[in-house]
């Protein structure tokens, strides 16, 4: 019994442990000096280091400048998607702008990401000198 019992604890740490795992490639994106105007997407990449399917459920931004693009699919074990993230070149100054990612993983059901940069009117939209 007390075998049957002893198993029974160990198959259940066992299945607890396996998850799916989110993982980036990058937490804080820097666009660095950028023109008036210029390209503001960016991407992420979302690896699932687990061994059950990672979904992302939501996106969020902390303002409206900013728009997340996400695959409402799930991410196999291994596999990796993109979120692509847009900045509003067109207002400008410094900006670091948080974004919050949703998922399913047990243990970061919500993880952190930025992105970070200068939009400058001394560039143009092809960041070449004016």
């Amino acid at each position: 019994m007390k075998k049957l019992l002893l198993g029974l604890v160990l198959m259940g740490g066992v299945s607890l442990a396996s998850a799916q795992t989110i993982s980036f490639d990058n937490t804080t994106l820097q666009y660095g000096k950028i023109g008036v105007g210029s390209d503001g997407f960016r991407y992420f990449t979302v690896t699932n280091k687990g061994d059950k399917p990672l979904i992302l459920t939501n996106v969020k931004p902390s303002c409206g400048c900013t728009t997340p693009e996400w695959s409402k699919d799930p991410i196999l074990p291994g596999k990796s998607a993109k979120i692509k993230v847009g900045y509003n070149t067109q207002l400008k100054g410094a900006f670091k702008k948080l974004i919050e990612v949703f998922s399913n993983d047990p243990k970061g059901q919500r993880s952190v990401i930025w992105i970070q940069g200068e939009v400058t009117p001394t560039l143009d939209k092809n960041n070449k000198p004016v």
